[in-house]
């Protein structure tokens, strides 16, 4: 099978495909042959040395996959000819960048008939990102105010979506060119970063998803109602931040985001509901990958890239 690697830290320029051996599946896992594989922000971190998650180089990126199961033997859960999609293994290398991955059943799902692999592909790491900020941490319900930076972003998008399902009114900063984005995935209102400051637009807030970083992150503390919220995909493991947060009588709280069958299927039914959907701003050939990682490397994007096999 072909996978794509690199042997050293770097640009998108170090990302080589090469011959690899078909990995063995362990008890409870499957042989996934894969569709669409989504790219993620931090697997250019990844590939350029930025943050040494997975060590250093020779390796494989990548998490989010859709693909077909090709083989099952140890497992009851799923069967050859299963179209699925998840995000195997996170935060430990999956070696997802690849035609052929061995991956956890218990961290897929089937895919549902409505999405493409390669709408499935990008969904997982944002999805499963905003739903364990918004649900299993934030606990958003009905009626709450909920603030999501970045909402013309992977994480953003889909973000604004689940909280609108779950009844909150949903507030979102953007760039003006990402307004109607925003609003187009129910987004109530947009607050365009680049001419308002929404510490100044914005009061009452029961829950804030960050994920910006930087000076976002402490700007928002005076958005918050009293013992309000602010989880953060960024700046996880800033503990002065936390600190000012707790001694003014706020929550703080950092996400990594990791494997979770029952949000997973949760995003599934929302899909199913009607309730979700996932942007992908573009798809790239899998034997394009560099190209891919130049325009990930620019940032602001809307939506996710994808790569296809």
């Amino acid at each position: 099978m072909r996978v794509i690697t690199q042997q050293e830290l770097g640009g998108p320029e170090v990302l080589t495909v090469v011959d690899a051996p078909v990995p063995r599946p362990l008890p409870t896992e499957v042989l996934v042959r894969v569709k669409a594989i989504g790219l993620n922000p931090l697997e250019a971190r990844l590939r350029a040395g930025e943050f040494p998650l997975i060590g250093k180089p020779p390796f494989v990126l990548g998490w989010d996959i859709s693909g077909v199961v090709e083989k099952s033997p140890q497992t009851w859960r799923l069967r050859p000819g299963d179209e699925v999609f998840g995000m195997p293994l996170f935060p430990r290398p999956a070696n997802a960048y690849a035609e052929i991955v061995s991956a956890p059943a218990l961290h897929l799902a089937r895919k549902p008939a409505s999405l493409s692999h390669v709408e499935a592909s990008a969904l997982p790491v944002v999805g499963l990102t905003a739903w364990q900020g918004l649900v299993d941490l934030g606990g958003v319900t009905a009626g709450d105010r909920v603030l999501v930076h970045g909402g013309g972003g992977g994480v953003g998008h889909v973000a604004i979506q689940i909280a609108k399902a779950l009844g909150a009114h949903v507030i979102t900063t953007a760039s003006g060119r990402k307004r109607e984005f925003a609003e187009s995935f129910g987004a109530d209102e947009v607050i365009d970063y680049t001419t308002v400051d929404f510490a100044e637009a914005v009061r009452g807030i029961d829950l804030v998803l960050d994920t910006i970083g930087g000076d976002t992150v402490e700007r928002s503390l005076g958005v918050l109602r009293p013992g309000g919220h602010l989880v953060t995909a960024v700046a996880e493991e800033d503990t002065e931040l936390a600190a000012k947060f707790e001694v003014a009588g706020m929550r703080f709280t950092g996400i990594a985001v990791d494997p979770d069958p029952v949000a997973l299927r949760g995003l599934v039914d929302l899909v199913e509901q009607g309730k979700l959907r996932v942007h992908v701003q573009e798809t790239f050939p899998f034997e394009r990958v560099a190209d891919a990682h130049r325009l990930l490397d620019s940032g602001h994007l809307q939506g996710k890239l994808v790569l296809t096999l």
